[in-house]
């Protein structure tokens, strides 16, 4: 199966793949823990000293690989976000910054944790991040697709996609560009991305799964997955409709899949 074929039925189904990931013991005993215990956490400290609770925020918020960083974590905390110029805000990543959104002691001090709103955005941002793990062990371009389903819409700025590695994968891959920009200064890879991408595209859920669909197709060629340029009837179906969807505007060129499979990466 294609990366496209793959995605399209989770992206459909989405609450449906959500809610048996949720029963999965593995996630299930993990949601439990934190839902019965994140009330006692009465401050930033108290979420630091818990390292079962932090693991799971972390993961929660796309920062499992991350849990290491107590130390600038605990300063994300402390600074909170009110200002422009605390490092929750200066970092420009935005999987931290919603992070410190959510568990904004430095505002709303112990009362931070009692919302409920807060124990459900966490336990379903926990939730996708295991569905899209599974997937990955799969087809880790699955695991991307949904990935930036799910986050790019809140993407504002240029620097919040070169922050985060999935997402920036996702976006040179749909557009060929290739991953050796990362050797140039931050400002030139800004400049590049903006002038070959809108981020308010990604608001528009039409033009949000046609850019998805390039990737896939850039992923599966690249990747030695089967392609769309292998063009099966699934694929030609698949791609057609995506591509229609979008009124075009972000579909896929039939001369671009013919030349992904051959060249792979384009350097712009």
């Amino acid at each position: 199966m294609t990366t496209l074929s793959s995605y399209l039925p989770i992206a459909n189904n989405l609450a449906k793949w959500q809610s048996i990931t949720a029963q999965r013991p593995e996630v299930s005993v993990q949601s439990k823990y934190f839902q019965d215990n994140i009330d006692k956490v009465k401050s930033a400290a108290d979420l630091m000293s818990n390292t079962r609770l932090f693991n799971y925020a972390m993961t929660a918020f796309g920062l499992g690989d991350r849990t290491y960083a107590k130390g600038l974590m605990a300063q994300v905390l402390k600074q909170g976000v009110a200002s422009n110029t605390t490092l929750a805000n200066r970092l420009n990543d935005p999987n931290i910054l919603a992070f410190a959104k959510t568990f904004d002691f430095a505002r709303n001090g112990a009362s931070t944790t009692a919302s409920s709103s807060l124990v459900s955005n966490v336990v379903g941002r926990y939730t996708e991040n295991a569905l899209e793990a599974s997937q990955g062990r799969q087809n880790p371009g699955v695991q991307l697709a949904l990935y930036f389903q799910q986050h790019a819409p809140a993407v504002t700025s240029i620097y919040g996609i070169l922050a985060d590695k999935s997402l920036l994968t996702v976006v040179q891959t749909a557009l060929g560009v290739s991953p050796m920009t990362g050797l140039e200064p931050i400002d030139a890879q800004a400049q590049l991305l903006s002038s070959k991408l809108k981020l308010s595209d990604f608001q528009d859920p039409k033009k949000l799964q046609a850019f998805i669909s390039r990737f896939a197709a850039g992923y599966d060629s690249t990747n030695g997955g089967s392609g769309v340029s292998s063009v099966t009837p699934t694929n030609a179906i698949l791609l057609d409709a995506v591509s229609s969807a979008s009124g075009g505007s972000l579909g896929i060129d039939p001369t671009l899949l013919m030349n992904l499979q051959g060249h792979g990466y384009g350097v712009f």
